[in-house]
This record gives C-alpha cells, sequence and structure tokens, in this order.
C-alpha cells in the first residue's frame, strides 16, 4: 500500500520530513510596520484620520492581517499610542521636593518638545464620545500620572507630607498648569515654570 505523499505549501521550509513553522520574526516585522505606520498618520492627520484602510495601504499589509492582530481600530490605536510617548520615571533622590521639580520640569520638557503632544488633543475630543477611547486614555494618563503618584506615596512613608494629603489633587497641582500652557495660554514652558510650579504646589 502507497503512503499517502505530504503536502507541503511553497516556500515552507522542511525539516526530517516534515513542515517547519514559519519564524515569527516575519510576524513581528509586519507589527512594527503597521505601528509605525499608524503612529505616522496619528503625527499627520490625529486620531480620526489613522484609518485601517490608510494603514493597510502605506504598510503594505493586508487588512485581514492588521485584524488578526488587532481585532478592532482601537486596539490597533491604542498599541500605536503607546509607543510614542517617553514614558516618565519616577525618580528618588531622597527629597520629595527634588524628586517631584525633576519630574515637572522633565515632564515640561516633554510636552514642549515630543511629537505625540501633537496626537493628544485629538485623542482626548474622540474620547469624550467613544467609551473605548476613553478607556485607552484613560490609561495613557494613568501611565504618565503614575510616576507622581509613587513619590508622593514614598514622601507619606518618609513623613515629608502630611499623613491626610490628597494624592490625586497634588498630582493635579502638579501637573495642570503644565498643560493649560501647552494648549490653553500657550505660554512658554520653561524650567522656571516648572519649578515655581513646584513651590505654589507644596506651600
Amino acid at each position: 500500500m502507497r503512503k499517502k505523499p505530504i503536502v507541503i505549501e511553497p516556500g515552507a521550509p522542511v525539516a526530517a520530513g516534515r513542515a517547519v513553522k514559519a519564524p515569527d520574526e516575519r510576524v513581528r516585522r509586519s507589527r512594527a510596520v503597521v505601528l509605525g505606520v499608524t503612529a505616522q498618520l496619528l503625527f499627520e492627520r490625529g486620531y480620526g484620520g489613522a484609518t485601517v484602510d490608510e494603514i493597510s495601504r502605506r504598510s503594505g499589509v493586508a487588512k485581514t492581517t492588521i485584524y488578526r492582530h488587532w481585532p478592532t481600530r482601537t486596539d490597533l490605536l491604542r498599541d500605536a499610542c503607546s509607543t510614542l510617548g517617553t514614558p516618565l520615571e519616577a525618580p528618588d533622590t531622597g527629597s520629595f521636593e527634588a524628586d517631584v521639580t525633576a519630574l515637572v520640569t522633565n515632564l515640561a520638557h516633554l510636552l514642549r518638545s515630543a511629537k505625540w503632544t501633537s496626537v493628544l488633543p485629538s485623542i482626548i475630543d474622540a474620547a469624550e464620545r467613544d467609551p473605548d477611547i476613553a478607556d485607552m486614555y484613560s490609561k495613557l494618563q494613568r501611565g504618565y500620572s503614575q510616576p507622581f503618584e509613587i513619590v508622593i506615596q514614598r514622601a507619606l512613608r518618609r513623613g515629608e507630607l502630611p499623613a491626610n494629603t490628597d494624592a490625586a489633587m497634588l498630582v493635579a497641582a502638579l501637573t495642570g498648569p503644565l498643560f493649560y500652557r501647552r494648549w490653553f495660554s500657550r505660554e512658554p514652558l520653561t524650567d522656571d515654570f516648572a519649578n515655581q510650579i513646584v513651590l505654589h504646589a507644596l506651600r
């Protein structure tokens, strides 16, 4: 009785008489290309302009493949947005004032120089109408608030802050003026301004 031949798809590698699964490197490259194109579209057109059709056209990756990796457009844009910013790190200088001064100064630098700041207003706008985008934006925002929360909790444990300190209110007092200047008054986000924020918030 003749054995039934093994059918192997064209281009598939063969080892010991059997088909071998293609390496994951091709998948990683494909994902990287899609995320790169998505980020570029976000910079150019904002959140609403980054459509899957245009992402597929520019990247050369089929829409079916894109949806295999990201079931929804929001999933894809969430991943792309997570690559846009440079996350802040929580410093530990031994002094709460020095820690928050470093954080506020670094955030001011990002707001005046990082490309992702041009995308943020369109994300906030879209979040007003789409609960999924609102959830995504909340997660992004928590990523930038977390270092402030870390140094505040550390200062509470050290006794550098009163036990009844409202951490959320303090984070708002430290970061709010920066966002106000970046998108409302559009005044310079200088290091001197960052230092003044800290002094006023800690009075």
